[in-house]
This record gives structure tokens, C-alpha cells and sequence, in this order.
């Protein structure tokens, strides 16, 4: 069965599971995870293999990889894309989903964390474009300013975000951060392995990775 991703996001288990892992994170003070971040990994995901070429079943297939993605923090933040992949093989296979579909969603996702994380197919090396380039002021929960750590200083400094997608030569993350409220080298002290994994996935789609801070190319 060609499980699709309107089939996937209308099911009651997987919304459980987004909205308690998002809970679970936002009390131990992580930005946000729910379903603003999920919503937007699984449509960056998509339009990045349409934009390249590749077919509808393959960037449904990324869309669904991404909006499963950060159930496994439902378990617990450590070994979260593990766990979460053997979610997502319970969900899919209980759906009736094909083994070939869920093999491919579930490595992506077993995939996507920066500790244990390979762009081992154009599913996974969409997925983690999509998820590491979601760094955004909206993501920041905590209204206290002074409180800021570096993660919530980072995120809240982001202004502007776009990822552009040339087809034939580049993927680039364009950002525009206020520098009063954090310095691009803040950014890359917590980043820098996230951009890393961004770049390797970049070149399992035939790409440069391309990361521009306030105009100017830092990678």
C-alpha cells in the first residue's frame, strides 16, 4: 500500500506523539519541536527533490520521513532519531505501508540526528537540509531575554531565513541575524556540525553547500 503523507499526518498516534515529545522537550527547555518545525522539515524536504528533479512518490516519501522525524523524543532526547525510527516502522507497518517505503523513511530518519548522522540517500540528505536549516526566532520558548542560553540566543537572532535550491550547482542557507543579539561565531559553536552534515548531504544530491550570514559566504 502507497501510504502518502495526508495519510500520515491525519493519523491520531502520530499526532499524540509530536505533540508529547514537543512537551517532554519544551520542559527541559529545548526550542521548539512540535508541529511548526515538523510541518516545515517535511515541506523544505520535499520541495528540495522536486526542485531537483527527482519524483513525486520520492519527495512524499522525504515529506513523510520529516514530519516523522522527531517523534523519538517521545522516549527520551538521547538516541532520539533511533527510537523514533522504530516508531515510525511500527506506524507504517500498522498502516500497511510497503517495506520499500518504510525501509527508506525509516533510515532517513534513524539518520538525521547530528551524533550518529549519514546522508545515506537522497531521502535522508533532503531530510537533513531540512532540519538543520530550521533555525528561526519563532522556535525560542522562553520569553525571558536575560535567561537566553546560546541555543536560544542563536535562534532568536535569526531574522530572515531562506534556503535557495539552484538546481545545477548549489543549496544555500541564507540568513539574516541581528548581531547585537548573537555573533556568527556563537552560531557556528553550536552549528558547525549541523553545516557539516548539511554539506555531505548536499553532496549526495549532486550539490555545494553554500551558508551566507548577512550577505556575506561563510561556507
Amino acid at each position: 500500500m502507497k501510504v502518502t503523507f495526508e495519510d500520515v499526518k491525519k493519523n491520531k498516534a502520530v499526532q499524540t506523539y509530536i505533540r508529547m515529545a514537543d512537551e517532554s522537550l519544551h520542559a527541559m527547555g529545548y526550542t521548539e519541536h512540535g508541529f511548526a518545525h515538523v510541518e516545515r522539515v517535511a515541506e523544505t524536504a520535499r520541495e528540495i527533490l522536486l526542485t531537483l528533479g527527482y519524483s513525486e512518490r520520492e519527495a512524499e516519501l522525504a515529506s513523510i520521513a520529516g514530519y516523522l522525524h522527531d517523534i523519538g523524543n517521545v522516549v527520551n532526547r538521547e538516541g532520539h532519531a533511533q527510537s523514533g525510527a522504530v516508531m515510525a516502522f511500527r506506524i507504517l507497518d500498522d498502516m500497511g505501508a510497503d517495506p520499500e517505503d518504510t525501509a527508506t523513511i525509516i533510515t532517513a530518519i534513524g539518520n538525521h540526528d547530528e551524533s550518529a548522522a549519514f546522508p545515506v540517500n537522497p531521502i535522508a540528505a533532503a531530510l537533513l537540509i531540512a532540519d538543520k536549516s530550521d533555525v528561526r526566532n519563532s522556535r525560542v520558548r522562553n520569553t525571558d531575554i536575560s535567561s537566553f542560553d546560546i541555543h536560544d540566543r542563536v535562534n532568536y537572532a535569526v531574522k530572515e531565513n531562506k534556503l535557495k535550491i539552484t538546481r545545477d550547482s548549489h543549496i544555500e542557507l541564507k540568513l539574516k541575524i541581528d548581531k547585537s543579539m548573537c555573533a556568527v561565531m556563537d552560531y557556528f559553536e553550536i552549528f558547525l556540525q549541523r553545516m557539516i552534515l548539511c554539506r555531505k548531504s548536499a553532496e549526495v544530491l549532486g550539490l555545494e553547500f553554500w551558508l551566507t550570514i548577512n550577505k556575506q559566504r561563510v561556507i
